[in-house]
């Protein structure tokens, strides 16, 4: 079944602002959007996964990109090796965070459906991964580099395209020989 993304057109433009930041930093929340960005202040948005085959084991992430009229922008993928699959979603919410900055992207709205990425990000949760933190505390870094930034938990059937490519790297990392 396709993704029906008008359906989440109430995830990326909410009526009241939620603080997508941890607890104890300065950082004040941004405005709810009420109707898509004006022109000049463009939105991004991310579906991102990550997964490992063993966890450890053979891991990648994809991440499907889309503005917020739904129209595809980019689509993202990397093998990374032999990983855990936490750091694989960690590994595709950077890519989405790098790719938003270095194409002028102001506004960035992600959807995972890791919920312990997205509650760790929100702040719900402590990082105490030691291999995930400095994964996190760029992550947090990024974040603040944008004008505002949201993330939302989805059910797997609803990122579909990003679980694609991250399936799609891991199978072509794992036909490379070394």
């Amino acid at each position: 079944m396709p993704i029906n993304r008008s359906d989440l057109n109430a995830e990326l433009f909410p009526s009241s602002a939620e603080p997508s930041t941890p607890a104890g930093k300065t950082h004040q929340p941004k405005p709810a959007l009420a109707s898509p960005p004006a022109a000049g202040k463009p939105a991004l948005v991310a579906h991102i996964d990550g997964g490992a085959r063993g966890n450890p084991g053979p891991a990648g992430y994809g991440v499907f990109l889309e503005d917020e009229r739904h129209h595809a922008v980019a689509q993202l993928s990397q093998y990374l090796g032999k990983q855990t699959n936490n750091y694989a979603e960690y590994s595709a919410l950077l890519a989405a965070l790098e790719y938003a900055l270095q194409n002028g992207f102001s506004m960035l709205r992600v959807f995972s459906d890791s919920e312990l990425l997205v509650k760790q990000i929100k702040g719900i949760y402590q990082v105490r991964n030691p291999g995930l933190r400095p994964l996190y505390n760029r992550a947090q870094q990024l974040m603040l580099e944008l004008e505002d930034f949201r993330i939302t938990h989805v059910r797997r059937e609803q990122n579909r395209d990003a679980d694609r490519l991250a399936n799609q790297a891991m199978d072509e990392g794992t036909r490379k020989k070394f």
